[in-house]
């Protein structure tokens, strides 16, 4: 079995992520989406879809960008 890298739980069905020259295992995609989706940096909820970038900033949707300052994100074009 293995353990779970975000939770501990030891798994008998794990599953593993790799990123670049990192792998990690999980449990559950929740524990994955805890370890590695980035976060909003507005309302600091994880960004689990496409999220939009201004100068490196990430956001879960163009309202939070705006709200943060961006002005030409859209979420539609």
């Amino acid at each position: 079995m293995a353990r779970c890298d975000t939770c501990g739980n030891d798994y008998d069905k794990p599953f593993v992520v790799t990123s670049g020259t990192a792998s990690y295992t999980f449990d559950s995609f929740e524990c994955a989406i805890q370890k590695l989706a980035p976060t909003c940096s507005h309302c600091k909820c994880r960004i689990i879809g496409h999220g939009v970038e201004d100068d490196g900033t990430w956001y879960c949707c163009a309202n939070c960008a705006r709200k943060s300052g961006a002005r030409d994100l859209v979420d539609r074009s």
